[in-house]
């Protein structure tokens, strides 16, 4: 059973503080009496928006006694600087937050059956997926790991957070390469939305398997946007089974897709500077998106921030190299490349970052040339001079029409949420496993 939960129009911070302080009275009733050390394990910058960094910086503060470390969950994005943990942290001592090290610093804790993989997604992926987990995390003693962190639609996971923070967050690089191209053959659009989809169907079965001896419990919040559009807490859920994180992500699933009747013609996104400075992370507007747009129609998204195209140097030259240009020739790729097969997640995201021909993405970066994004196959734009026509200070939320005449859809923050078309969204062929029984018995 979840320990608690608060829902309203507008969970306020003092109301998100008290949740704090009520989850670790009731850790030391169900968990540990003695909380001496404990870890926290946050988000990284790209979901700074949520708070869950000032979350963080409050639960730090409230164990004056204990002796507390921070580990971003970064999965393989890029490490913090010291100036973004501070900016993200506030408080916590630069000495306490640790990077998590996706390639060197895991341990081997178990694996996912290729049996269970090929069943949860009907046999279009039949292998297995190693578990390895941050060498931290499972190799030094905790008396209470708290992870927090927002629960919107996502890609991969069909919605974030809850055990996406050990496996992706956390994981080392063969098992985020092995999910992240399960997921990806199994499609991206299968998944976007889902409570449960097949890989968060394996994870919930190790986590059960694998991780139960763990101290930890889930704080995770749930956002939306109130009468002035400003992104506000709707649900705060705290608690360590997955009831917790069902609660969240139906509550996420209530509140954050914008369904529409018609495909849109042209969607304009904004993905924010001190965020998003890869398309790796600003092809959230892709992923967010795609479901919404119409056949011909256009993605513009202005990305003042972004410089390059991957998190890592051998991603950003796979991207360069091969480009977004579609499932069927990145697969094929993929057979014969060993650049490709060396680091699969990174073909799992060409194949997410690409609108298979159907619509056209248009990109305004801050940092990178007409040529570098022409070259990954997407169009370019030169971001000053579309930041004057969709000005992000006159801009609305939702429909705009600009002076000559033309029709847009404007989102400020795409990972927000997800946008998508009723059919699309609620096609038979979709399965969400939240509904259904498998393996060998229930592991949803």
């Amino acid at each position: 059973m979840p320990w608690f939960k608060i829902e309203a129009p507008h969970v306020s911070d003092a109301q998100i503080k008290e949740a704090c302080d009520r989850l670790l009275s009731e850790a030391r009733t169900r968990i540990s009496r003695d909380l001496k050390r404990v870890l926290l394990l946050p988000p990284d910058l790209t979901r700074a928006h949520s708070g869950s960094g000032w979350i963080t910086e409050y639960l730090y503060n409230a164990l004056p006694d204990a002796h507390v470390e921070v580990i971003p969950t970064l999965g393989q994005h890029v490490p913090h600087t010291e100036a973004e943990n501070k900016w993200m942290f506030g408080s916590i001592p630069e000495e306490r937050i640790f990077e998590h090290d996706w390639r060197n610093g895991c341990t081997r804790v178990g694996t996912i059956p290729a049996e269970l993989v090929k069943e949860t997604t009907g046999g279009v992926a039949d292998w297995e997926i190693p578990v390895d987990l941050n060498s931290k995390l499972m190799d030094e003693p905790w008396d209470l790991i708290i992870n927090v962190g927002h629960v919107v639609p996502h890609e991969v996971l069909g919605f974030a957070n809850h055990n996406k923070n050990y496996y992706i967050g956390l994981g080392g690089k063969d098992t985020i390469c092995a999910s992240h191209i399960a997921a990806a053959v199994y499609g991206i659009e299968n998944n976007l939305g889902c409570l449960v989809t097949p890989l968060r169907a394996c994870y919930n079965w190790s986590e059960e398997e694998h991780l139960k001896h763990l101290p930890d419990v889930y704080l995770q919040i749930v956002m939306q946007r109130d009468d002035q559009n400003k992104l506000v807490t709707s649900g705060v859920y705290v608690g360590d089974d997955l009831d917790t994180y069902l609660n969240a992500a139906r509550r996420s699933k209530e509140q954050n897709i914008t369904l529409f009747d018609q495909p849109v013609k042209k969607i304009v996104a904004v993905m924010q500077a001190d965020e998003f400075r890869a398309t790796w992370v600003a092809n959230k507007a892709v992923y967010r998106t795609r479901m919404a747009i119409a056949d011909g129609g256009e993605l513009l998204i202005i990305a003042p921030g972004v410089e390059r195209f991957g998190e890592q140097p051998e991603v950003d030259v796979l991207i360069r190299k091969y480009g977004y240009k579609g499932t069927p020739r990145t697969l094929e790729l993929y057979k014969t490349e060993a650049d490709m097969q060396e680091i699969p997640h990174g073909v799992a995201h060409l194949i997410h970052g690409s609108s298979e021909g159907r619509f056209t993405i248009t990109y305004a970066p801050g940092k990178l040339s007409q040529a570098e994004i022409e070259q990954v196959g997407y169009q370019y734009a030169d971001c000053l001079a579309v930041q004057a026509r969709y000005n992000p200070a006159v801009m609305r939320e939702g429909w705009n029409t600009m002076p000559d005449g033309e029709e847009v859809f404007y989102i400020s923050t795409p990972s927000a949420g997800l946008w998508s078309t009723k059919e699309k969204l609620d096609n038979p062929s979709r399965k969400d496993l939240s509904r259904e029984q498998v393996a060998a018995g229930d592991v949803v």
